[in-house]
């Protein structure tokens, strides 16, 4: 069984495809798509614990992505990830409630770090919100 689910949203298929079967291999539950429209479809049939997720993508882009993730599914935590330095676009997705901010390449190992720590934050607000229920 998976410590937890990954929605992985990248344009660039090689990247996207290469990046979830090396989850895979880690035994992670991990779902790719190409678009910021087809996470936010996705997210409505599924719950992910973490989205991998491109900041530049045609359409909606990561940061407009984010956003919306964030009103739909406020625990999910959300890496952003791009190939193009953008101090602008991680200074925003932090402040729209981005988990971290990563630059490609990044490092499998680093971001299985990166991800297991979102976990841990999803987790104890989730251990909150459930204790916030019992009083």
């Amino acid at each position: 069984m998976s410590e937890f689910s990954v929605l992985v949203v990248d344009d660039e298929d090689d990247f996207r495809e290469t990046f979830v079967k090396r989850l895979k291999k880690r035994k992670i539950d991990v779902s790719g798509v190409a678009s910021g429209e087809k996470a936010l479809e996705l997210l409505d049939e599924k719950s992910f614990d973490i989205v991998i997720l491109d900041v530049k993508m045609p359409g909606i882009d990561g940061v407009d992505a984010l956003r919306e993730i964030k009103k739909k599914v406020p625990l999910t935590e959300v890496i952003m990830l791009t190939g193009h330095a953008s101090v602008e676009a991680g200074i925003e997705g932090m402040q729209l409630g981005a988990f971290d901010y990563v630059m490609k390449p990044a490092d499998i190992d680093d971001l299985m770090d990166k991800m297991r720590q979102a976990y841990e934050k999803k987790s104890i607000h989730e251990e909150k919100i459930r204790h916030a229920r019992v009083k």
